[in-house]
């Protein structure tokens, strides 16, 4: 039996009952009610209130809540309450506590307070879930499973003894002979070949830097060790409700967890976005490629935006309150990029604890009185209009190769200079984001059948599989292009010889010598044609090998050297950007790009409107959201259809008023 996807708008939050006595829960339904929320999450910080000792069981206040929720038809994302163990278990087996790479103990008085690999965490987290899972199977609330919550947030680590053990085995696993061990992590620089199992330690805290394939593995065996827990909770609660479909709370460019690799394991992404306020313009693409990032994980089903701020947040140094309008404009941006739930963290703001400023739909005032729910309850009624986008899906024509192990690699110790990788796809990112061209996240090794374009930032690490796969795309009539530091070393974190980037020397015709990494403030000159821009960060010294030159760099040493080129292959062509260019030049190399691939955007707006588009199998769903505080004209071009939150026919060009969205429903 295959699970039951949502079928609606998801709206909603977090749901702390336990926090507050049984008075107030009946005003919390009443104000759910009337704010529209349809789906709540409950029970996730719950252990110690379920189980208060080993022995002692507490459902009653939980089947009350459960029964209050459903008789006033209110969905459960029910959690398994796994994510934070009572201070019982950890005092009577401290085995359980995680060991950082220095040695330390970290102690119960906060949360995530146990080792992935502890076999007794592991005991009574399964308990706890069988428990939950038999007691609540058949309750009318019961809608989906929020397994744990934000796996590996705050413990992103552990070093001790079931860690040693589990890395262990799974070396074993992978491996399966200490010779291909030394082999894959070469050993026999600095004398580290290991003679036996028991020899091979967690990379922990040393004297010089570690060796890089050990640490490149042990963050692969953390996100699996992380991965093994949800898989065993998800086993419980799939053999006793099949029907019910079952998530955890990704956290969009979170670097520890593969979350590729995890998106099999659950039947709907969700994800939990907290972009600061501080910077609206920063925080509107932030907002956008996280979506676009989690959205890409399953692209035949959409997502759930599972927590996001009404207001402020309490844990930046600074926490300012997002001001009128722009809580509704970024829970729209959740629906325009591919998103079907709009929940929050949390529903009523807690009065005790480390989160008690941080804001919720019910903050510390009185509902009635409050900005905040005012812009709630609205907010509730509009996505009641917008209903029919439920379901349908974002198709783009671009692609973004991003993997975690590339992620991992290029950030490891002993680099020719630093490479933020998540923060260069980013700002890659972000030129389509301005020019309204969707783009998805893919692996390099994935199919790339459905894309014209693949952009391919700093793919230090690449598999020889993922090489064939970019040169096939080519070959077929792809456009790639693909940018500094890429292709360097294989899966094992071993160079390729041969001059990099080796194994893709063949599709961009051309070798890099040697990389010349600049410091902060250091820059160089690039000349397009007749037009000369700024580049600074890397700058690669490049042999053509049949490559076109299209820039020189106009300084340094290898002044007049080419900085980028273009190389037929096949039926397509292969860029190569060897520097990070200012604004105008990526606006020139990417404009060159985009129109040979002959990639056309959403819709021509003025800067600063997003335009996106959603398809069913029935309708396309336009969507134009105003990030500015001025009204703003837009023509449509070729849309035509019923605005759905006006049902205004919407017909050459309309006025977006200041933080303004319309959805425009096209036959």
């Amino acid at each position: 039996m295959k699970p039951k996807l949502p079928t609606k708008l998801l709206y909603g939050g977090d749901y702390n009952p336990e926090q507050w006595p049984e008075s107030v829960w009946l005003e919390d339904v009443r104000l759910m009610r009337a704010a529209g929320v349809n789906m709540i999450s409950l029970g996730i910080f719950s252990w110690a209130k379920l189980q208060p000792t080993e022995k002692r069981w507490d459902f009653g206040w939980l089947d009350r809540g459960m029964d209050l929720l459903a008789k006033n038809n209110i969905s459960v994302c029910l959690a398994t309450a796994t994510a934070s163990p009572p201070p019982w278990l950890s005092t009577k087996y401290p085995e359980v506590l995680p060991v950082t790479a220095d040695g330390v103990t970290l102690q119960i008085g906060s949360r995530q307070q146990y080792s992935p690999s502890s076999r007794v965490y592991q005991k009574f987290a399964a308990a706890l879930v069988r428990k939950i899972a038999a007691r609540y199977r058949r309750h009318p609330a019961l809608a989906a499973w929020h397994i744990n919550n934000e796996y590996a947030c705050h413990l992103q680590e552990c070093h001790g003894a079931d860690s040693t053990r589990a890395f262990r085995d799974w070396l074993r696993t992978k491996y399966r002979a200490l010779a291909a061990l030394n082999a894959a992590w070469g050993t026999a620089f600095w004398s580290q070949a290991y003679g036996a199992w028991d020899e091979v330690l967690t990379p922990r805290r040393a004297p010089y830097h570690s060796n890089p394939t050990q640490c490149l593995d042990f963050k692969r065996f953390t996100s699996d060790a992380f991965l093994a827990l949800h898989r065993m909770e998800a086993a419980i609660l799939r053999a006793a409700t099949p029907a019910i479909p079952l998530t955890t709370n990704f956290m969009g460019f979170f670097k520890p967890l593969d979350y590729r690799a995890w998106a099999p394991e659950i039947d709907f992404v969700a994800w939990d976005s907290y972009p600061d306020p501080v910077d609206e313009k920063a925080a509107r693409h932030a907002g956008a490629v996280g979506h676009d990032l989690m959205r890409s994980l399953k692209p035949d089903r959409p997502f759930v935006l599972m927590e996001q701020a009404t207001s402020a947040v309490n844990w930046r140094p600074v926490n300012l309150p997002k001001r009128p309008g722009i809580m509704r404009l970024q829970s729209l941006q959740v629906l325009a990029r591919g998103g079907d739930g709009v929940m929050f963290f949390q529903w009523r703001a807690s009065i005790a604890g480390a989160e008690k400023f941080h804001s919720g739909l019910v903050q510390h005032v009185p509902a009635a009185a409050s900005r905040v729910f005012a812009e709630v309850k609205a907010l509730g009624a509009e996505l009641k209009k917008l209903a029919p986008v439920a379901g349908s899906l974002v198709h783009n024509r671009v692609a973004l190769a991003f993997d975690w192990h590339a992620w991992w690699a290029v950030e490891l110790e002993s680099k020719p200079g630093r490479i933020d990788y998540a923060a260069w796809a980013q700002a890659l990112h972000r030129w389509f984001y301005e020019h309204n061209i969707g783009v998805d996240f893919v692996h390099p090794g994935s199919s790339l059948a459905a894309y014209d374009l693949v952009v391919a930032p700093a793919l230090y690490l690449l598999p020889a599989k993922s090489a064939v796969n970019l040169t096939a795309f080519v070959a077929r009539g792809g456009t790639l292009l693909a940018t500094y530091f890429s292709g360097i070393v294989d899966e094992h974190e071993h160079v390729v010889p041969g001059g990099y980037p080796a194994l893709l020397r063949e599709v961009l015709g051309l070798w890099v010598e040697e990389w010349a990494p600049y410091p902060e403030g250091r820059k160089n000159g690039v000349r397009f044609g007749g037009r000369k821009v700024t580049c600074d960060h890397w700058c690669d010294l490049l042999h053509l090998e049949g490559a076109q030159a299209l820039a020189n760099y106009t300084g340094d040493f290898f002044a007049g050297r080419p900085a980028v080129t273009r190389h037929s292959h096949g039926r397509g062509a292969a860029y190569y950007l060897g520097t990070r260019l200012d604004a105008a030049g990526l606006d020139l190399l990417l404009g060159r790009v985009v129109r040979e691939a002959k990639v056309a955007p959403v819709l021509r707006t003025p800067a600063g409107v997003e335009a996106t588009v959603r398809e069913s199998t029935k309708h396309r769903f336009l969507f134009l959201l105003n990030h500015t505080d001025k009204a703003t004209k837009v023509s449509l071009g070729g849309y035509r259809g019923r605005e759905l939150l006006t049902g205004k026919i919407a017909s050459r060009s309309l006025l977006l008023p200041p933080l303004g969205v319309t959805v425009i429903q096209i036959p």
